[in-house]
């Protein structure tokens, strides 16, 4: 055994380990200069080739983007989304080999606000911002969270997509484009930037009351990547744009997946998870850069000098236990450095994955917040109902603890025709305000399993933003009147007979 006084004189001698080739192995000549994986080792050109061939293979072989389309791309500042913006950039330029035909612009969701960040702070970082999107020549726009709460009712329904293309379609439009003018049409006219933390500073201690409303911080990080995205959404509508752009990589839809199983996500995976996203109908997200791992990203933009800007979120400094979003990182994290399989075996799981299409396109109810198609309308004997029933007996308390005092009158909270200390005139043994205890309050019917979980950690569901309140009323008043003229209404049976 060692011993803490032991002494060695001898000179020390380092073990040759088993090592992977130090020569690249695409072009066999030079040196490798990276490694990604075991036996994958690259020299400084050919990675580059590989990085930028990897990104638009995937976006030929999806033929999701059409010649001449506006495109949105969702820059963040990290890492992922910076190199997403690197390859827009690379495959727009007049050397390009295979050269994009999208007209791209750029958007940033200014989230300081929400984290409690100083003014002069978030002026630091959008200031950072402007200058690498001036260096693109793309047009981009700063918009802060806070707009968020001024958002119309239309952003959380499902608005009418583009007709499906036939097959042979895309070829036809990028010959009709090539014979057009043969040119991507990009201009380095920037849009008029306004400064936006002075008009929305009224608004911060509203955002922020919102998200402090949440009780843990798994609810309050599901909250706000939803506000987020319905931000793009509008912003895309707003501004022309028919595509958004995120940089969700491998390693970061890795973690998502499996958190998102843990939060009852698991009818929405396809959509959170997918390369595209088409529960918007006309604005269509895309994930390009979803091939790519965190290690290749920070290797590609280390070599290749791509800026990106560190932006605080909810979880910045944050123990692993603090939230399941949290948790689900640090575990995936850590088994990736041990079994280097894991990130891409998750991830090819999520490829397998396929929407909720016999809900969707039947014309179902959609989820006010996430707005993917209701998973909630399941059979007496399933998982779900399983599960409500389990989380109403562990609320429910022992009879000797809920049967109330003789003496005391029950409250008036808790019995609608208690007025004046007069008895529930409700015969079939208890009040009739807990005999319907057991059903969900009428916001949360419209809502997922998952987005109910997230409501329900809110203190209140009054500091909702009003876009959400007021469709939430919309749709319980056009139900209401359903139940009212039920019996008028004719069925497709009997239309069809």
């Amino acid at each position: 055994m060692c011993q803490v006084e032991e002494e060695y004189h001898g000179p020390l001698q380092r073990e040759e380990l088993p090592s992977v080739s130090k020569q690249c192995m695409k072009c066999k000549e030079a040196g490798a200069a990276v490694v990604i994986r075991a036996g994958d080792a690259y020299c400084r050109g050919c990675f580059k080739e590989y990085f930028i061939h990897k990104f638009r293979a995937m976006l030929g072989k999806n033929r999701l983007i059409f010649p001449g389309e506006k495109v949105l791309l969702a820059v963040s500042g990290g890492p992922s989304s910076c190199s997403m913006l690197s390859q827009v950039q690379e495959g727009l330029s007049q050397n390009a080999h295979k050269k994009l035909r999208f007209l791209p612009g750029i958007v940033y969701i200014d989230e300081g606000g929400a984290v409690g960040q100083s003014v002069e702070d978030r002026r630091r970082t959008v200031d950072q911002l402007q200058a690498v999107f001036r260096a693109t020549g793309f047009p981009f726009l700063v918009v802060p969270l806070e707009q968020v709460l001024d958002l119309p009712s239309s952003v959380v329904l499902s608005a009418p997509g583009a007709p499906e293309w036939k097959a042979g379609a895309y070829k036809a439009a990028v010959d009709h484009f090539l014979l057009s003018d043969g040119s991507s049409g990009v201009t380095a006219q920037q849009q008029q930037e306004t400064p936006p933390l002075e008009v929305q500073e009224a608004h911060t201690h509203s955002l922020q009351r919102l998200l402090g409303s949440a009780r843990t911080l798994t609810a309050r990080e599901e909250l706000l990547n939803t506000l987020r995205q319905h931000l793009l959404v509008h912003t895309a509508r707003s501004a022309g744009y028919s595509k958004v752009m995120l940089g969700d990589s491998c390693t970061r839809l890795a973690v998502k997946l499996l958190s998102s199983i843990s939060l009852g996500r698991g009818a929405q995976l396809a959509h959170d998870t997918g390369f595209s996203d088409s529960r918007y109908g006309d604005i269509i997200l895309v994930r390009p850069m979803r091939d790519y791992s965190a290690k290749e990203i920070a290797y590609y933009n280390r070599m290749f000098s791509v800026p990106s800007v560190f932006t605080a979120g909810l979880e910045t400094k944050t123990a692993d236990k603090s939230s399941i979003q949290r948790l689900t990182e640090s575990f995936v994290t850590k088994l990736q450095a041990d079994f280097p399989s894991t990130v891409s075996t998750i991830y090819r799981t999520s490829e397998k994955l396929q929407s909720c299409k016999s809900l969707a396109s039947a014309g179902g109810d959609r989820c006010l917040l996430c707005v993917c198609a209701l998973d909630t309308a399941a059979e007496n004997a399933s998982a779900f109902s399983a599960t409500l029933i389990s989380e109403q007996l562990s609320q429910t308390q022992s009879p000797e603890q809920s049967r109330p005092a003789p003496e005391a009158p029950p409250p008036a909270s808790q019995c609608c025709s208690a007025v004046g200390g007069e008895a529930c005139g409700n015969r079939g043994g208890g009040c009739c305000s807990s005999a319907e205890a057991s059903e969900p309050p009428p916001l949360r019917s419209l809502l997922c399993y998952s987005c109910q979980l997230t409501i329900k950690d809110l203190s209140s569901e009054e500091v909702l933003p009003h876009y959400i309140l007021s469709e939430a009323q919309r749709r319980l008043r056009r139900s209401q009147l359903r139940e009212e003229i039920r019996d008028f209404l004719l069925e497709d049976e009997a239309d069809e007979g």
